[in-house]
């Protein structure tokens, strides 16, 4: 019987993915003084979707050969590497896209947040697990209200590993009080399904435009559980649940 919801933020119950995307790809325009276009930098940005900024930075940077511009601004921002300088100037951007309510609340999730709140009203206990840091996620749980539809809230802060380790998992499977096996994961990238699979636990995953083709060509969940249409999320997560008696 599932006991617990966990729930994966960027992409799945807002999406921030498109707004990181687009923070990146204005960073890496900055740093290539406009040799880049951002439909390019997006295409690769899809390749990456829940690393950890370090990866993504990194391989951003290899892609595209702005390692000696962001070496560059590394005493703009204080830091010592590159990839440090290139993520400074990417949450820069990102920065402006959380300080205007009105676009994050226009990127929300809503079939994936009426599973939330059906999930609570059920008295299933409910977690987050994001690789999201700390402080933007603590700022787009205030903006969209939900700090306090979570039981417990676990960040890239709070883990030594990122997705696809099942780290994070654990450590709210922990928190929660729960067995792996009676919880359910909602997510939406290759990442994320792995690290839910490997901390022995249920999954579903719910696709965007980032991640619709490599979640079917990794095939490390079955068809049935990979969500395409979020108007199926609500009945799909009925039948999961149903299933695990």
């Amino acid at each position: 019987m599932i006991k617990a919801a966990i729930f994966d933020l960027d992409g799945t119950l807002v999406q921030t993915e498109i707004l990181k995307a687009k923070s990146y790809a204005e960073a890496a325009i900055q740093l290539s003084e406009n040799r880049l276009s951002e439909s390019e930098i997006i295409a690769a940005f899809k390749n990456v979707v829940g690393l950890s900024r370090r990866e993504v930075a990194i391989h951003l940077m290899n892609e595209f050969g702005l390692q000696n511009a962001a070496q560059k601004r590394m005493e703009d921002f204080g830091v010592t590497t590159p990839w440090q300088a290139f993520v400074q100037l990417r949450l820069k951007v990102y920065q402006t896209f959380l300080n205007e309510p009105a676009i994050l609340k226009s990127y929300r999730c809503p079939y994936n947040l009426d599973l939330l709140k059906t999930v609570r009203k059920k008295g299933l206990k409910t977690g987050l697990a994001t690789m999201s840091h700390c402080e933007q996620t603590g700022k787009v749980l205030d903006i969209l209200e939900l700090k306090n539809m979570f039981d417990f809230v676990a960040t890239r802060d709070d883990v030594d590993a990122g997705k696809p380790d099942p780290e994070i998992y654990l450590l709210v499977a922990s928190q929660l009080q729960m067995k792996p096996e009676v919880c359910l994961v909602i997510e939406d990238s290759v990442n994320g399904i792995k690290a839910a699979l490997s901390a022995g636990m249920n999954c579903l995953a719910v696709t965007s435009d980032f991640t619709r083709e490599s979640v079917h060509k990794s095939k490390v969940l079955d068809e049935k559980w990979i969500i395409d249409h979020p108007r199926r999320l609500l009945a799909t997560a009925e039948q999961r649940m149903a299933e695990i008696l």
